[in-house]
């Protein structure tokens, strides 16, 4: 079994500029804090961001934005960090609004291989623009494409050394749908136990997905 425990320094050299990368969390709840803020300290840059929210001012990954090391951000709300309206208002950073609901399909479906979601949700407002609008027995759907990256950073509670990843409450969110859209899943543990000690059931996501674990220090 190919050894997965990467350190800090390892995991954020391999994003580069330009990257697009997922980050799990819902305000800072399940994020990466220490991989996100290792990111923010590498300078790295023109990143495209998926992520539910851009947290708040000064905390989490929205000091990427705050950084100016984010070119594009997609998201369903951003309204808790200066920097984001800002530069969205600006035009210095391009945001891409996606209703909750349909980002976690999207990325989901990138997952599952699909070619996208039928949705109403967005039909007649902004979220429309530019996409295509599907009949289907008489009603209409906006179809949204399905969301990778290269990279997705997730939190995990309780992960083993093969990589099967626990999920404690709510830090459960967007973590598991967003590590099997990425070519590359690093998952920050808060706890490594040896296999077998996680019960099946308690598994959220399955080795196969991690590609790295690093562990929180």
């Amino acid at each position: 079994m190919k050894k997965k425990n990467i350190s800090l320094k390892d995991a954020v050299a391999m994003v580069k500029d330009g990257s697009t990368i997922m980050i799990g969390g819902f305000l800072g709840t399940g994020a990466p804090a220490q991989l996100v803020d290792a990111l923010v300290e590498s300078g790295v840059k023109d990143l495209t961001v998926i992520a539910n929210d851009t947290v708040f001012d000064g905390k989490g990954w929205g000091r990427l934005i705050e950084n100016r090391q984010v070119k594009k951000i997609i998201a369903s709300y951003i309204g808790g960090n200066a920097a984001s309206i800002d530069q969205m208002n600006s035009g210095e950073t391009e945001v891409e609004f996606v209703p909750q609901g349909t980002l976690a399909e999207r990325i989901r479906a990138k997952g599952a291989g699909l070619g996208g979601v039928l949705t109403p949700t967005g039909l007649d407002t902004v979220v429309e623009q530019g996409k295509e609008r599907v009949t289907i027995d008489g009603k209409d759907y906006l179809l949204e494409k399905p969301l990778g990256a290269d990279f997705a950073l997730i939190g995990g509670s309780i992960v083993d050394e093969s990589g099967n990843v626990f999920y404690r409450g709510t830090t459960r969110n967007f973590n598991p749908t967003m590590a099997q859209a990425a070519d590359v899943v690093i998952v920050e543990a808060e706890k490594v136990v040896p296999v077998g000690e996680l019960a099946p059931e308690a598994i959220h996501t399955p080795f196969i997905f991690v590609d790295y674990i690093y562990v929180k220090q």
